[in-house]
């Protein structure tokens, strides 16, 4: 299964009215193996972005001066995602923007929903934790993955962090690498956490068995609570 994790930027929130779509960023996983393969870039939205969407993701319009318009990354794109399953948080926001720039391309380009498979990370978080908070900061904090450099929203990034959210979300870690290092570490790049050893020359723990006395004080605790309730369990299981 090829499954692209995809995460946008845009100059505001609503395409209906006029906002665009200012960077796109995609990871592929092919087999929930991270590939390596990813697919990025920023765009010219023709169009001022807001200091509200400035503030959540820090892209200026200085910096979006020089970058293409999104008709010339429209066919790139689209070959990119084309039948793969897109992973996306908030799947009606990201979607409905990119529907929207190939709209305005008046080229015949497909609906994203026409070419790809469609998962919401969002929707799938509301249901595996109803009534919590589900957005991705939550899921990092929740599911143990770090998101420290994630002090502004990007598009790429955050695509980065939703792919581990969604493995650790419906099975746990990619992969577990049983091979050590030398210093007995696994691999985090391969795949899973790093696995910490105890050294060969660890002395043997030491087994701390109760004594005759423990043992007899905790029979005699369980016949009390026996003669109290009419129900120790642990009396009836030994």
């Amino acid at each position: 299964m090829r499954q692209i994790i995809l995460d946008t930027e845009t100059t505001g929130i609503d395409p209906k009215q006029g906002h665009r779509v200012i960077e796109i960023g995609c990871v592929e996983m092919i087999d929930r193996k991270l590939t390596g393969n990813h697919y990025h870039v920023y765009i010219n939205p023709k169009r001022v972005v807001e200091q509200e969407a400035i503030d959540v993701h820090g892209i200026t319009n200085e910096f979006l001066a020089d970058k293409p318009v999104f008709s010339a990354i429209a066919d790139e794109f689209l070959g990119f995602i084309r039948g793969a399953e897109l992973v996306i948080h908030n799947a009606a926001f990201d979607v409905g923007f990119i529907n929207h720039e190939f709209s305005l391309l008046r080229r015949g380009f497909p609906k994203v929903e026409e070419c790809c498979g469609v998962l919401d990370t969002l929707a799938l978080a509301r249901k595996k934790h109803p009534g919590q908070k589900n957005n991705l900061d939550a899921l990092c904090k929740r599911y143990f993955i770090d998101n420290s450099s994630r002090t502004l929203h990007g598009a790429l990034l955050d695509s980065e962090i939703l792919a581990e959210v969604y493995l650790a979300m419906t099975g746990g870690q990619r992969a577990l690498s049983l091979g050590s290092s030398e210093d007995g570490a696994g691999n985090p790049e391969e795949g899973g956490s790093a696995i910490r050893r105890l050294a060969a020359g660890k002395p043997v723990l030491r087994v701390v068995c109760a004594s005759d006395t423990e043992l007899e004080n905790h029979q005699n605790k369980l016949e009390q609570i026996q003669k109290q309730s009419g129900n120790c369990l642990w009396l009836a299981n030994n």
